[in-house]
């Protein structure tokens, strides 16, 4: 994609969309981290059901081993993989009071050594809580950027250094966001909405469903 096309497609974008915000709900740092945590091969919605109740009890690293692993799986186990995600979630809460005085990082190096941790979630726990400029590829994003042409790549990692390399630093710290709900809502796996999408002129898409 050329770059005046690449600054018109997330031009286009914001103005649909101006101030986008994740879908999973949180209060704080560390209720980010464990939603985002969590939400690996699961539904925004269903993560958000899991964890009404579970952080209205459970909000800090301190709580949640005081609930405990048994009663954590009890209100997460709606959700795939919940048995491991338990056990990554203690693992995590007691590293980051061992090593963090509770606190979670601001740096991806150290958010990775948590439990349960990659650098997709570190990416959207930069970019969510603190607005930093990062790009968390997601099955959506990787989808969107090759389908279209904005940012092909192999694997994941190269279609993140692409698109920091090509999308504008104006449009950088919600990029991500507009990517995620642009493939979620419009750009679908099966079969892409072409014909409502904003960007459709733009996009490399041979197979348009217009």
């Amino acid at each position: 994609m050329k770059k005046a096309d690449i600054q018109e497609f997330f031009t286009r974008l914001r103005a649909n969309d101006p101030e986008p915000k994740s879908e999973l709900n949180w209060t704080n740092p560390y209720t980010l981290v464990v939603a985002v945590s969590l939400s690996a091969q699961a539904t925004d919605v269903g993560v958000n059901k899991a964890t009404e109740k579970l952080f209205k009890i459970a909000n800090t690293p301190q709580k949640m081993l005081k609930l405990g692993l048994g009663n954590l799986k009890d209100h997460i186990k709606t959700i795939g993989l919940y048995n491991n995600k338990a056990k990554n979630v203690i693992a995590m809460s007691q590293m980051l009071i061992n090593d963090f005085g509770g606190e979670v990082p601001r740096d991806r190096a150290e958010l990775e050594k948590l439990p349960g941790v990659g650098r997709k979630t570190a990416n959207v726990v930069l970019n969510v809580c603190w607005g930093e400029p990062t790009m968390a590829v997601d099955t959506h994003i990787f989808r969107v950027s090759n389908r279209t042409s904005l940012a092909p790549g192999k694997n994941v990692l190269e279609v993140e250094k692409k698109l920091l390399k090509v999308v504008p630093d104006e449009f950088m710290v919600h990029a991500h966001h507009w990517l995620i709900l642009h493939g979620r809502y419009v750009c679908k796996a099966r079969k892409p909405d072409c014909a409502v999408c904003a960007v459709s002129d733009l996009c490399g898409f041979k197979g348009k469903t217009l």
